[in-house]
């Protein structure tokens, strides 16, 4: 399994110069986990540049995987995480996402860069 998270997303949606390197994990949706939090700050992002009608286009793509919920498990291990290895909540949440679940997380922020379980592109 996989999950992108939403820096990975906005790459592909924008082919930005590292959307090859996510495409592969987004274009099979019966393998990719999709944390909600990252339908939160995507739509979010593509609200503030775009509009409303691209935002919603695209969560519904993402939504072609699997949602996850973020669930009281899954918030506890995140906070672990933070504290453990000092990540900001939104990386804690997307990394405990992707180890409840045994799957790799695709990411080009540099906090992930040494991670294991992580797929990690420079930005």
């Amino acid at each position: 399994m996989n999950i992108v998270d939403s820096s990975g997303w906005l790459e592909y949606f924008t082919d930005g110069p590292n959307a090859e390197f996510f495409a592969p994990a987004i274009e099979k949706p019966d393998e990719l986990l999709v944390p909600s939090l990252s339908l939160y700050e995507v739509f979010k992002r593509v609200l503030q540049q775009r509009d409303e009608g691209e935002a919603l286009r695209a969560v519904t793509f993402m939504q072609q995987g699997s949602v996850v919920d973020l669930d009281s498990r899954i918030a506890l291990s995140a906070a672990k995480i933070s504290v453990d290895l000092g990540l900001p909540m939104a990386d804690s949440i997307m990394l405990a996402t992707a180890s409840q679940h045994e799957a790799t997380l695709w990411t080009q922020d540099a906090d992930f860069e040494d991670i294991e379980g992580v797929r990690y592109c420079k930005k």
